[in-house]
């Protein structure tokens, strides 16, 4: 879709038919212009990207970079380059954890996390935990909420990061993120964020909210499954 078109009921095949479906949370419905340019790949143009010099390579690889350009403008994000196509959110985290923070992090470095995370942004920290001796600690809830004040009290001389979820699929509620990133970084902390749940439902603004990394996925906003994004 473009940025000025609307989407509404009639845009989905799937709510056609005799269907009450409350589970967007988890993954959303498909619009026919998405499944249509899926089709439309498949049936006309279907070659893979930075592999080939004929024609339809050529124009996999210009559509493929044109929609890092767009996902660019989308989070505001300052260069192309900083734009990572993952697999998922899940992809997108472990290649965090994995790809920078097991090199990055230290023996009894500290990361906060809370109690009210996805699993994907708990269990790879479990995992380094286990594989070089970081401590996972957890940010005290008031009421289920993170608070300013509570992130700020958890602030240790060894708290390396701050990963939470921007808004949390368990409770919904949204985290104060531009506040904790300032918080953060005048403690040279590194903040990762979930963003599964917030990217398609309010302004994500990577430069305004500071953050040093953002992970969420296309098949909770509209998008096809399998494609995540790693800023």
């Amino acid at each position: 879709m473009n940025g000025g078109d609307s989407v509404n009921r009639n845009d989905f095949p799937m709510l056609q038919k005799d269907l009450i479906y409350f589970d967007n949370g988890a993954t959303t419905f498909k619009p026919k212009c998405v499944i249509d340019k899926t089709i439309d790949y498949y049936s006309n143009y279907c070659a893979n990207c930075h592999r080939g010099d004929y024609d339809i390579s050529q124009k996999v690889e210009r559509l493929y970079e044109e929609t890092r350009d767009i996902v660019k403008s989308f989070i505001n994000a300052r260069n192309r380059c900083e734009i990572v196509f993952t697999r998922g959110t899940t992809d997108s985290l472990n290649m965090i954890v994995f790809g920078f923070m097991k090199n990055f992090l230290k023996k009894d470095d500290e990361v906060l996390i809370t109690k009210t995370e996805h699993a994907s942004n708990v269990l790879p920290w479990f995992k380094l935990e286990r594989e070089i001796g970081i401590k996972v600690k957890y940010i005290p809830l008031e009421d289920n909420l993170v608070t300013y004040e509570n992130v700020k009290k958890s602030l240790t001389s060894k708290t390396k990061v701050i990963s939470i979820a921007h808004v949390t699929n368990t409770i919904g509620d949204v985290r104060p993120i531009e506040k904790i990133t300032e918080l953060a970084h005048l403690h040279g902390i590194l903040v990762v964020i979930d963003g599964a749940q917030s990217v398609p439902h309010m302004k994500t603004d990577v430069i305004n909210s500071d953050i040093d990394f953002l992970a969420f996925s296309a098949h909770k906003m509209l998008g096809p499954t399998g494609v995540g994004v790693l800023y």
